[in-house]
C-alpha cells in the first residue's frame, strides 16, 4: 500500500524547504503526497490558521511533513502535534564534517515531553496587569517520555542519558517529573544522570561530548535544543520528529525566517533530514540512511547556502542531494 504523507509548507521559508524535502522523498520512494494549508497566510485570507481539513488530514495520514508558521505558530504547530497524538519531540543535534561548527564533537539528541508543561496553554488574567501561567506535569506523561528516552538511547547506540530538571526550585512539578524518570530507570535498570537544566546549558557548551540523549520537560527541551543548534552550525541543520503511538509529524526546528523568505537561499538540510526521520518512522531505515549520507556529503563538499558560508541557493543544495542519491 502506498503511504500517504500530508505536506504542510506553512509560512515563509517553509514554502521553499518543504518542496525540497518532497523532491528528495520522491527520489527514494513512491508516496502519495497531499498538500494542505496552514499559517499566517491562511489567517490573513480570512480563515483559521489551521483549517479543520488540515487537522483531519494530519490525524489520518501515515505521516505529516510541516515547514514553518509565523505569528500563528502556537495556533498551528501545537494542534498539529495533538492531531498526530505526539507525546515525544525528538531533536537530534549533530556536527557535520565540513561545517564550521562551534563544537564539532557534538552528537546530541533531545527527547522532549510534548504534551504539557507551560505549553499546555493554561494562561489567564486574574486582575488588571496580573497574568498567570499554569504549569502542568503529570506522572503518566513523565513516565511515558522517560520510557521513550531510555528506549531511544538503547536502540540508537547512545550510552549517556541525562534527565534535565529544575526540581530544586519547581519542587512539585519537576519533582514529579524527576521521580517518574527515576522509577522508570530503576524498573529497567537504566544508567543515567540527572542535571539541573540551567547548569546543563553551561556544560553542553563546554563539554558536549559528555552527553548523548537528554530527556527534558517541554520548555527545557525547546530551549536546550536551540542552544545546541549554536554548537553545530545553526538551526538550518536541526530536524525534528513529533512522535505519537501510531502517527508522527516531522518539521525543521527553525522558524519561518521572514528576513530571507522568498529569496531562494534558505538551507533545506534541516527539512531534508526531517524527511529522513519520516522515512525511518515509515519503516524505510535504509532509505533514511541514504538520505543522511547524501546530506552529509553535500555539507562536507558543498554546495552550501549563505547561512553556512556559501552562496548556493535552496535549489542548488537540493539538486546536489538528489544527485548523490
Amino acid at each position: 500500500m502506498t503511504e500517504e504523507i500530508v505536506v504542510v509548507p506553512g509560512d515563509g521559508i517553509g514554502q521553499e524547504v518543504v518542496p525540497a524535502a518532497v523532491e528528495v522523498l520522491e527520489t527514494v520512494g513512491s508516496f502519495a503526497f497531499v498538500e494542505a494549508e496552514a499559517g499566517d497566510h491562511v489567517a490573513e485570507a480570512g480563515g483559521d490558521p489551521l483549517p479543520e481539513e488540515t487537522y483531519e488530514l494530519a490525524a489520518n495520514a501515515d505521516a505529516t511533513l510541516f515547514g514553518a508558521a509565523g505569528e500563528s505558530a502556537a495556533d498551528v504547530i501545537l494542534p498539529l502535534r495533538e492531531a498526530v497524538g505526539s507525546f515525544a519531540n525528538v531533536r537530534p543535534a549533530r556536527a557535520y564534517p565540513g561545517v564550521d561548527a562551534l563544537r564539532p564533537e557534538t552528537d546530541l539528541v533531545f527527547v522532549r515531553e510534548n504534551t504539557e508543561g507551560v505549553y499546555a496553554g493554561i494562561e489567564s488574567e486574574i486582575a488588571e496587569g496580573v497574568t498567570t501561567l499554569t504549569r502542568v506535569i503529570t506522572e503518566d506523561a513523565s513516565r511515558r517520555i522517560a520510557e521513550f528516552g531510555f528506549e531511544y538511547a538503547a536502540e540508537n547506540g547512545y550510552d549517556d542519558v541525562t534527565v534535565a530538571h529544575k526540581a530544586n526550585v519547581m519542587r512539585e512539578t519537576d519533582g514529579q517529573f524527576l521521580d517518574a524518570c527515576r522509577a522508570v530507570a530503576d524498573e529497567g535498570d537504566h544508567e543515567y544522570e540527572e542535571a539541573l537544566m540551567d547548569a546543563l546549558a553551561m556544560h553542553l557548551l563546554l563539554r558536549p561530548e559528555e552527553y548523548g540523549v537528554v530527556v527534558c520537560p517541554n520548555l527545557a527541551g525547546d530551549m536546550l535544543s536551540d542552544l545546541a543548534a549554536g554548537l553545530v552550525g545553526g538551526l538550518g541543520l536541526l530536524p525534528s520528529a513529533n512522535v505519537g503511538p501510531d502517527n508522527a509529524l516531522f518539521e525543521p526546528v527553525h522558524g519561518s525566517a521572514p528576513d530571507i523568505a522568498g529569496q531562494g537561499v534558505a538551507n533545506p538540510c534541516a527539512t531534508i533530514l526531517s524527511a529522513a526521520m519520516l522515512l525511518e518512522h515509515l519503516g524505510y531505515g535504509g532509505k533514511a540512511a541514504d538520505v543522511r549520507t547524501a546530506v552529509e556529503s553535500v555539507l562536507e563538499s558543498g554546495p552550501r547556502t549563505p547561512d553556512l558560508g556559501g552562496d548556493a541557493t535552496t535549489a542548488d543544495v537540493t539538486a546536489a542531494v538528489v544527485d548523490r542519491l
